[in-house]
């Protein structure tokens, strides 16, 4: 459909690990759980292989520690690999020492892993927020040169409605990182979240594919799409935790994640990050994509 290339990208974590069940299930309980996070990746896999589609894997360390072997799995089949963080804590609830220590923990056993440099990254929940750009500096100085953890939209628990909503480079006290934020499309004064997680599931698909269509043809931008393995798995265990609200956001149309998937697959170009970022750098680069040079002030 499209000429852009755009992005995949995949948070791998598993069902027990969301933001929103964290009160309920603290992390030192997590492994009284039954893991399903290597078999609703291969599913991710599997069906990644068939559109013949290479993503960017954002893995929680927690995992990457577990389940070495998958992380390399994942690695072997092309995919970028990036740091989701080492325990899924908020950033904004955590010290700046704090982060470092814990992406530092998620960059070495990934790293132990597969035996390559990270240098992408994702904040657990979209947790860069107004409360935690000085995060920016940090990734900057830990030699990180990709992240994707802005949602320009409102959420109770993370966004920022004003951020700039296109791949950007922001501009830190250490340095310089490429920002790709949250896919959105502006209707009158609201953006609205169109790029995965729960608003794909439950979207029409009908109305993903036409927001997701226009970020491309009128904005003239690649968008960011994202989702959990746990997405694609009807038969996880049904969890009493959280609000009644975060239930419905975890479980809503979980069975038709798969098929509305390989639909997307099929309508746009995908690749990883780093290829969208190169997109970006070429001299015939797309009028609407931004310059090798831009920058922002956090």
């Amino acid at each position: 459909m499209m000429d852009l290339l755009n992005a995949f990208t995949v948070d791998v974590e598993d069902y027990f690990q969301v933001s929103a069940f964290e009160k309920d299930i603290t992390r030192s309980r997590w492994d009284q759980y039954d893991s399903r996070v290597v078999a609703n990746t291969h599913r991710i896999l599997q069906l990644l292989i068939r559109h013949n589609v290479r993503a960017t894997f954002f893995v929680l360390g927690w995992v990457a520690q577990r389940h070495p072997r998958l992380i390399r799995e994942i690695h072997d089949c092309g995919h970028e690999i990036g740091s989701h963080s080492f325990s899924h804590q908020l950033i904004y609830r955590q010290s700046p020492q704090a982060f470092r220590e814990d992406l530092r923990q998620s960059r070495n056993v990934i790293e132990d892993a597969i035996g390559q440099q990270v240098t992408a990254h994702r904040a657990p929940s979209f947790s860069i927020t107004k409360r935690s750009f000085w995060a920016l500096d940090i990734l900057v100085q830990e030699g990180f040169r990709i992240d994707s953890s802005i949602f320009p939209t409102y959420h109770d628990r993370y966004g920022i409605p004003d951020a700039e909503a296109k791949l950007h480079q922001i501009k830190t006290a250490s340095g310089t990182l490429w920002e790709f934020p949250l896919s959105v499309v502006q209707f009158g004064r609201l953006n609205f979240p169109v790029g995965g997680g729960g608003y794909f599931r439950l979207y029409p698909l009908a109305f993903t594919l036409a927001c997701l269509a226009r970020i491309n043809r009128r904005s003239q931008q690649p968008f960011v799409f994202y989702v959990h393995p746990w997405e694609v798995d009807p038969g996880q265990p049904r969890l009493r935790a959280g609000s009644r609200i975060s239930r419905f956001r975890h479980y809503v149309n979980l069975s038709r994640t798969e098929a509305k998937l390989n639909e997307l697959l099929q309508k746009f170009r995908f690749g990883r990050l780093c290829d969208v970022v190169q997109q970006a750098n070429r001299p015939d680069t797309s009028p609407g994509l931004p310059p090798a040079e831009a920058r922002i002030e956090t």
